[in-house]
């Protein structure tokens, strides 16, 4: 793995909201995605996601709680646990998870 500078890496991508695997750790993804101010439909997973904000905010709702994750906040999303991303979202936002490769 290289050395990334995680929020210009997320300024080059051509779509918000659409992440970029960056490397791998065992068999954890490494992913960067750029946030905008739309919300993004309901998701769930078969595994555990780490959203770590390295700028800006994510606005998440979570069995009907709303959840504000700031700037050098971390989130896990249980496996299973539907969630979804909020209108007022914006910055920069790292990825951590173990779905396929």
């Amino acid at each position: 793995m290289s050395l990334y500078d995680l929020k210009t890496k997320a300024n080059t991508l051509n779509e918000a909201w659409h992440s970029q695997v960056l490397g791998h750790i065992g068999e954890a993804n490494l992913k960067i995605l750029r946030m905008d101010e739309r919300s993004v439909s309901e998701e769930v997973h078969g595994y555990d996601e780490g959203l770590l904000v390295i700028d800006g905010r994510l606005e998440l709702s979570v069995k009907g709680k709303k959840i504000s994750v700031r700037t050098g906040e971390l989130y896990v999303a249980k496996a299973g646990v539907p969630h979804t991303v909020e209108i007022g979202s914006f910055g920069t936002l790292f990825i951590i998870d173990l779905s396929e490769k």
